[in-house]
């Protein structure tokens, strides 16, 4: 099996395991992203071995905060009125999800100028557009199916350019740690760390705008 074909397997069962435990919620949804927490920290934890007290507490952070947007997603979302748990957190599961695959095949399609070698030498400006458009639209579509508050249309756009900030954030500290991945746990992607990092920041980011009144 090529690379391409383990990837896309395994992106296929995450995005089966992520969609029922967000179908189930409760107990069901709160035990995956504990699990995915623990993950994370475990493998943060792992990297920064050595450093200091500072890098310790941020990635007990860096889980414990997308964990708790999650679930008050799911569980406390309330714009007018009306529960849209599930369908926000599906929204943020897309914008999420297009990011990554438009920006895969619009970087290998196009190619083109690198985004920062430094830090991620696959990572190029048409792979950027192209996780941000696939974003726009995808998550865009989601909106309007679902009547979702058109806010988020908005915010679509620029929350998956923030989910590839994130991305390059988690490749920063690989280059730093001196490692390629996070993990080796996900055949074609790594570890936790690697496969959710655009997740955390579009998770927060939600909450953030639900909590401050933005939707």
């Amino acid at each position: 099996m090529n690379d391409l074909a383990k990837r896309s397997f395994a992106a296929a069962v995450l995005v089966a395991v992520a969609l029922l435990a967000a179908v189930r919620g409760g107990y069901f949804f709160a035990v995956l992203v504990g699990a995915a927490a623990c993950v994370m920290l475990y493998e943060w934890r792992r990297m920064v071995r050595g450093s200091d007290f500072g890098w310790q507490v941020g990635g007990f952070l860096y889980a414990l905060l997308p964990a708790i947007s999650l679930l008050w997603i799911r569980d406390r979302a309330i714009v007018d009125g009306h529960f849209i748990g599930l369908e926000l957190l599906v929204w943020v599961f897309i914008t999420t999800w297009a990011v990554d695959i438009g920006a895969y095949f619009a970087g290998r399609a196009i190619g083109g100028p690198k985004l920062a070698p430094w830090i991620s030498p696959n990572k190029t400006w048409a792979g950027l557009v192209g996780g941000t458009v696939s974003s726009a639209l995808l998550a865009g579509a989601w909106t309007w199916m679902t009547a979702l508050p058109v806010a988020l249309f908005v915010l679509a756009p620029f929350f998956a350019i923030a989910a590839q900030g994130g991305d390059l954030f988690e490749s920063w500290m690989k280059r730093k740690a001196g490692v390629k991945d996070s993990g080796s746990w996900l055949p074609g992607h790594g570890g936790a760390l690697d496969r959710l990092d655009g997740l955390v920041v579009v998770a927060v980011l939600t909450a953030a705008a639900l909590f401050g009144g933005l939707l």
